[in-house]
């Protein structure tokens, strides 16, 4: 497994945006987004293409097209806000869902809802979710994806943030996994939520608190 945190500067850029608490609704949902895109044209470079013959205004050539498909499976809820991006560099993924919150005293993931593509044992899946605190989440929707027949290496996780602590997790149970994050933070509070962080990523993009 990798751990790669994306240093480019429009993403550093657009997260610290993100993180502010002047940020309104609007602009994080917006900003969320475009990190999303930025990061699926990193995460995806290893797909495999294919050559085919397509013929330009002045000749014939070898072009290349998608051998793999795609699905995005957001972690709800607030994995939908990176679904957007992903899908305007990938309008040709299947989209599925996996419900998964977390008790906030326990701290440990609690299920309700995954609705999958038929088809998406083959396919790539990118699992999504802004971030990965503790990892409970992650790993619980990855057991799940294992369970019905994906395989490892056909996952990637990518988050916004994460905390040492959440990779440590993924890394243990998931080492095939990689993760792609646009900053690796400094760690967890008493409660369980990154520092410095973008707060509640869900009630930001929803605007529910």
């Amino acid at each position: 497994m990798a751990v790669i945190e994306i240093n480019h500067p429009l993403i550093q850029h657009k997260l610290t945006l993100l993180r502010s608490i002047e940020t309104d609704t609007k602009s994080f949902r917006e900003n969320l987004n475009e990190i999303a895109k930025l990061m699926t044209y990193e995460a995806t470079k290893g797909l495999k293409v294919e050559e085919y013959e397509v013929t330009t205004p002045l000749m014939r050539m070898t072009g290349y097209t998608l051998q793999e498909k795609v699905a995005v499976v957001p972690i709800l809820r607030a994995g939908l806000g990176m679904v957007a991006g992903i899908l305007d560099l990938l309008p040709t993924a299947k989209v599925g869902h996996i419900g998964v919150y977390r008790n906030e005293e326990t701290l440990e993931p609690v299920y309700y809802y995954c609705k999958l593509p038929d088809d998406i044992l083959t396919r790539k899946i990118i699992v999504v979710d802004p971030m990965l605190a503790t990892g409970g989440s992650a790993v619980y929707a990855i057991n799940y994806l294992k369970e019905v027949g994906a395989k490892e290496k056909d996952i990637i996780f990518m988050c916004l943030v994460a905390a040492p602590e959440g990779i440590s997790k993924l890394l243990n149970n998931h080492p095939g996994v990689d993760i792609y994050t646009a900053k690796i933070d400094q760690g967890l509070n008493d409660k369980g939520y990154i520092y410095p962080g973008l707060g509640d990523c869900g009630d930001r993009i929803f605007g529910t608190k």
